[in-house]
């Protein structure tokens, strides 16, 4: 066995030991197809307030600008697909802020992965990113093998569908690449396309990321939310599952392994009552570690507002 063969098996065997469910190996290269997708995304305004996407353009097709000398982008799928739901009466929070904020718990384990690369194999340059820096995460996975693009813009494995976060480590170490996966297996389900109540979903795996719920609830700073979106919420109160919630495909969804995803008690079982009753010092002590920290006490009151 070569040590490029060694150092893959390695690799992969480290990734499962982390507890991530997938790992997949792709040769780092320029994305030139994805740079003109990314380009004519942008030229549309489908970022909308959110400017940081038209930042450093060239580091996102480009891997070999976020690590010199980069011959490997590693990208790793973590489940978060809850054991328990919410009540369905209650205000919806996406079931990826479940728990504690996976940037968080992502970002040790690749810190640790990194580590142990280098304590086996030897000294070597790699970063790991998990929505932190500009990388185009879902194309990394389908060139990896791990899955498709589905209409909805989501990476889809056709084993457990796509309650997965993606992150992705860029190293100098030469591996053994995988096989872009081969097929699209959305065929002819327009589900998600249909039953997006914003019309966020455009034909060809288009969002208007300017029209998306998520978007809406999660990254629009503004107090003010367009009044002509009124009604069109579904009662999301923070980001949105519609899209993955009626892909076929999710119904291989299995509950994660991963224990800091366990659900807090009160996204859980608080009522409507209990959300508009929520005081900003409560807020800050029980979401402290949680993704809704990102829209901010205000940005929850706003959303309850709106979809009252």
């Amino acid at each position: 066995m070569s040590a490029k063969e060694k150092h893959t098996e390695f690799i992969k065997a480290t990734a499962k030991s982390l507890g991530f469910d997938y790992c997949g190996i792709a040769k780092a290269q320029l994305l030139n197809e994805d740079a003109y997708r990314l380009e004519s995304w942008l030229n549309k305004g489908f970022q909308g307030s959110m400017q940081y996407m038209n930042n450093y353009f060239d580091l996102r097709i480009d891997p070999t600008k976020l690590v010199p000398g980069a011959k490997s982008v590693i990208t790793l799928l973590l489940n978060y697909y809850p054991a328990q739901q919410q009540n369905s009466e209650a205000p919806q929070v996406s079931k990826y802020a479940y728990g504690k904020d996976y940037h968080e718990v992502i970002r040790d384990k690749l810190n640790f992965f990194l580590q142990k690369i280098k304590n086996t194999i030897g000294e070597i340059h790699g970063r790991g990113f998990t929505d932190s820096a500009p990388v185009l995460e879902r194309s990394w996975a389908h060139k990896s093998g791990l899955g498709w693009i589905g209409k909805n813009g989501n990476l889809i494995t056709k084993e457990n569908g796509s309650y997965f976060f993606i992150a992705t480590l860029i190293t100098d170490l030469e591996l053994e690449a995988d096989n872009p996966f081969a097929k699209d297996f959305c065929g002819t389900c327009t589900k998600c396309i249909d039953q997006c109540p914003t019309e966020a979903i455009l034909p060809d795996k288009v969002i208007d990321g300017s029209r998306c719920i998520s978007y809406f609830t999660i990254e629009l700073k503004e107090m003010l939310i367009p009044p002509e979106m009124k009604g069109q919420f579904e009662n999301k109160m923070f980001g949105c599952d519609i899209c993955q919630d009626v892909c076929p495909w999710n119904r291989f969804s299995k509950p994660t392994n991963e224990i800091e995803f366990t659900p807090l008690n009160e996204i859980l079982n608080f009522s409507k009552n209990d959300w508009e009753a929520l005081t900003e010092e409560s807020f800050r002590i029980i979401f402290e570690k949680s993704p809704l920290k990102r829209a901010k006490y205000q940005g929850i009151k706003r959303n309850l507002k709106f979809i009252s």
